[in-house]
């Protein structure tokens, strides 16, 4: 019988925390989620802030939210993890938690951000700059921005939700910037 692989350690890891504050949230009722899976305006004073500033991309509202951004998680993770190493992705994950985190604290007072779109969106955005070769731009990168671009402005001004679609825009170029930088690394 073959063993089980954990193949892909920093998409894995992020997978269980997030299952993890999912079970939470269920067993508090939200609390945990709230106190420590959100990411809302709170006095600077409350320690918590900061912790919520990272832990908000591992909190979802429920099973089906979670659901939504784990699949892709684990469909574009790995091989993302493979080409640019645990500790490089691991870094863009926390940095795109940070700035989001950050952003919707100055910017949405009045709103809340949980969940691992603006973290998925990130991925997509890096994974089509994987072919990059020799400094051009991939087609892949310009069909994927515009639609992905389109669809997020087109939600903003036109659908009412509660999704952060301004933080899955941050998302996406936060892995534009990751995918550059990681490109020039390369040259």
């Amino acid at each position: 019988m073959k063993k089980l692989q954990y193949n892909s350690p920093a998409v894995l890891s992020f997978f269980l925390m997030s299952l993890l504050a999912l079970a939470l949230g269920q067993l508090t009722q939200g609390w945990t989620t709230w106190r420590l899976f959100s990411v809302y305006r709170a006095p600077l004073t409350d320690p918590l802030t900061y912790v919520r500033f990272f832990g908000h991309a591992l909190g979802h509202a429920d099973l089906d939210h979670f659901l939504g951004n784990m699949l892709l998680l684990l469909a574009i993770g790995p091989s993302l993890e493979e080409k640019y190493g645990s500790g490089p992705l691991l870094t863009g994950i926390a940095l795109t938690a940070l700035i989001s985190g950050l952003l919707q604290f100055l910017c949405f007072p009045h709103t809340a951000l949980l969940g691992a779109s603006g973290i998925v969106f990130m991925l997509i955005m890096l994974s089509s700059l994987s072919g990059m070769k020799g400094g051009r731009i991939p087609l892949t990168l310009v069909l994927v921005a515009l639609l992905y671009l389109g669809r997020e402005v087109y939600s903003i001004l036109f659908v009412e939700d509660s999704v952060a679609n301004s933080m899955h825009i941050v998302g996406g170029a936060c892995g534009t910037v990751f995918g550059y930088a990681a490109a020039r690394e390369r040259l």
